[in-house]
C-alpha cells in the first residue's frame, strides 16, 4: 500500500492493534498522547509521532483514521481537523457514536468537501492483534473500495450497511446483543457463586445448549481459572454504549427495557468506582 495515514487513537486497546498492523505496509503517523505505553511501541516499530493538529498540513495524507471513546470527543477532533486536511484524504471513522454522531461527524467534513466514512469494529484486543476484525461500513458507495484498502489491513470482513446512519444503528444492534449476552453470562456466574454451583461444570453444560455463545468463551474459560480479565471492554465503555443503545430504542418498548436494565447494572459498577475495570472483572468474588 504505502499510504500516508494518520491514526488518532492509536493508545486504545483497540487502536493499538490496528495501528500495528496498518504500520507493516504503510508511513504511519500517531498523535502524542500521555498514555505512552502504546505509542512508544509504534515509534519503536517505525511510526512517527506528531505533537498537534496543526502538522496536519504538511503530511499530504491519503487517509485518517479515528477510534475514540466517544462522539463528542470525535467531534472536536473533526471540526479541528477538517480546515486541515486535504480534500484528497478519506477519514475513516472506527469510532461507535450514538445515533446522530455519525451524521453530525459527516456534517462537519462535507463543509470542507472532504471524503467521510464510518467503519466501526467488532472483536478483541487479540483480533485486532491478529488483524481479523469484523467491520461494519457505511458511506458514499463510490469510497467502498478505497476503504477496503486501509480496512483489510486489520479486518477479516467488511459489510456494507450503505449510509452512515444505517451502519450507525447496525453497530449499536451488534454491541446490543453482544453487551447484553455479555452482561447475562456475569450474571450466570455470580449467581453460580451464591448458590455453590460448580463453576466448570456449569461452563460445560452451558457449551452444550442453545446458551452457548462467544462471550461465554471469552470470559469463562478464564474466569474459572481464577483469570476475570476475558473480556477486554471497560465498564466506562459498556455504560456509554448501553446510553447509545437505550437512546436508538427508546421507541421500542421491549428491547429499552432490556437495555435499561443493562445500563443500570454498569451505572452502578461505576457508581462504586469500577469504571475502569474490565466488565468481566464484574465477576470477581473477591472485588465485587
Amino acid at each position: 500500500m504505502n499510504k500516508k495515514i494518520l491514526f488518532i487513537g492509536a493508545n486504545g486497546y483497540m487502536g493499538h492493534g490496528m495501528s500495528l498492523n496498518l504500520l507493516k505496509h504503510n508511513k504511519l503517523y500517531v498523535l502524542a498522547n500521555k498514555q505512552r505505553n502504546n505509542i512508544e511501541n509504534l515509534i519503536k516499530d517505525g511510526a512517527i509521532e506528531i505533537k498537534s493538529y496543526e502538522e496536519i498540513t504538511n503530511l499530504n495524507l491519503d487517509c485518517l483514521m479515528l477510534c475514540v471513546t466517544n462522539t463528542p470527543i470525535a467531534l472536536n477532533i473533526a471540526e479541528q481537523v477538517g480546515p486541515l486536511l486535504n480534500r484528497s484524504t478519506l477519514v475513516i471513522d472506527l469510532t461507535t457514536h450514538n445515533k446522530n454522531g455519525t451524521k453530525e461527524m459527516k456534517d462537519i467534513f462535507d463543509k470542507f468537501k472532504i471524503s467521510f466514512v464510518v467503519s466501526p469494529v467488532m472483536g478483541s484486543k487479540n483480533e485486532s492483534l491478529k488483524g481479523i476484525l469484523g467491520s461494519i461500513w457505511g458511506g458514499n458507495q463510490n469510497k467502498f473500495e478505497e476503504s477496503k484498502i486501509y480496512l483489510d489491513t486489520f479486518c477479516k470482513n467488511v459489510f456494507n450497511f450503505g449510509s452512515v446512519e444505517k451502519a450507525c444503528a447496525a453497530k449499536l444492534l451488534s454491541n446490543f446483543l453482544s453487551l447484553l449476552t455479555t452482561t447475562t453470562v456475569i450474571e450466570y456466574f455470580k449467581s453460580a457463586e451464591k448458590l455453590d454451583v460448580d463453576w466448570r461444570k456449569l461452563f460445560e453444560v452451558a457449551k452444550l445448549g442453545s446458551g452457548n455463545s462467544g462471550a461465554l468463551g471469552r470470559i469463562a474459560e478464564k474466569a474459572i481459572s481464577g483469570d476475570y480479565k476475558g473480556y477486554t471492554f471497560s465498564v466506562s465503555n459498556t455504560l456509554k454504549d448501553l446510553t447509545y443503545i437505550n437512546d436508538l430504542l427508546k421507541d421500542f418498548p421491549n428491547a429499552e427495557k432490556f437495555s435499561s436494565i443493562a445500563k443500570t447494572f454498569y451505572e452502578e459498577s461505576v457508581g462504586k468506582g469500577h469504571g475502569d475495570s474490565l466488565i468481566s472483572e464484574l465477576i470477581d468474588k473477591e472485588k465485587y
